[in-house]
């Protein structure tokens, strides 16, 4: 096997397509296959650079900007990694929506939105290798384990129009999730300000006040005898919000086996949950000016729908 290559210093422009893009995203699409932390790494040493100056991870790029990438041993870029046929074909069959801007997926579970930390490929880099967009882009994300509506944009405009929307809360996103435990009463707000951590490679999110705001409502839909089927709207769009804020309400979602319980999610196992119960069932962007409001449904999946019927 060939050494990996060690490129060139390299002036890249932005052009209309990456106009307004954070510079971070922009070098991750640039350098397929360098770790994260060694982006961020090169961001801190003053190694990445714009128009001649040091910058930020999250700064924006214009149009007509240089932006200089450091010479960065690496693997062959034209080279990556295809996700098996498998797994393309899955995604193809999970459509559910497609027009000029959007492609929309009931994603499965088991899979992650994107590429990363133990991960070779995620969604965005299946649909890529179907090949057939010119571009295509996560608006969002869903947990690796949480099944569900996931939007992709195809055009630039359609991002941006989605990213706002998100940014400014002006989204309905709806989901299921059967929660451990006898629900007592009707809805309940969960208004509490959640921070991220790392423990070693693993992410971490908890409730502390110095955290970012989050608010999420539980409305029971279904009581069974040791648990509850809630739909779930959330008002901000936090990592593991839904799972922390059920284990705030003493009702963690079932098969979570970062936040949840062992002893309570065994006889659920034993009954037949084999992942967690959290699936995305609905999602809404207003319109605006250049776009119609877009209603989007992802049916439960099977393996979810029969396992209620045991209960």
């Amino acid at each position: 096997m060939p050494p990996p290559e060690r490129q060139e210093v390299r002036h890249v422009g932005i052009d209309a397509s990456s106009d307004g893009q954070r510079l971070d995203n922009f070098l991750l699409k640039q350098l397929p296959g360098v770790p994260k932390s060694h982006i961020y790494r090169l961001l801190r040493s003053g190694q990445v650079r714009v128009d001649g100056g040091r910058v930020k991870a999250d700064r924006r790029l214009s149009a007509g900007e240089q932006v200089r990438i450091p010479p960065i041993r690496m693997a062959d870029p034209r080279e990556p990694v295809r996700p098996p046929d498998r797994v393309l074909n899955e995604l193809r069959e999970a459509v559910i929506f497609e027009d000029a801007n959007y492609l929309v997926l009931n994603k499965p579970h088991g899979i992650s939105a994107h590429g990363g930390t133990g991960q070779l490929y995620g969604v965005i880099e299946a649909i890529r290798a179907w090949d057939k967009y010119e571009y295509v882009e996560l608006c969002h994300r869903l947990d690796r384990d949480t099944s569900g509506v996931l939007l992709l944009a195809k055009t630039r405009p359609a991002l941006l129009r989605a990213q706002r929307a998100f940014k400014d809360g002006d989204i309905v996103k709806r989901y299921f999730a059967l929660l451990i435990g006898k629900w007592r009463g009707e809805d309940r707000d969960v208004d509490a300000a959640l921070v991220k951590t790392r423990l070693g490679d693993q992410h971490h999110v908890q409730i502390d006040e110095d955290g970012k705001p989050s608010k999420s409502r539980f409305s029971p839909r279904a009581k069974y005898r040791d648990t509850t089927l809630c739909e779930v709207e959330i008002f901000s769009g936090r990592t593991h919000q839904i799972r922390v804020h059920a284990l705030a309400l003493g009702h963690p979602v079932a098969g979570d086996a970062k936040y949840g319980q062992r002893d309570d999610n065994l006889p659920l196992r034993e009954r037949g949950l084999k992942r967690m119960f959290l699936h995305s069932h609905f999602l809404q962007l207003p319109a605006t000016a250049e776009f119609p409001k877009l209603l989007l449904n992802a049916p439960m999946p099977d393996e979810l729908r029969n396992f209620l019927q045991k209960l």
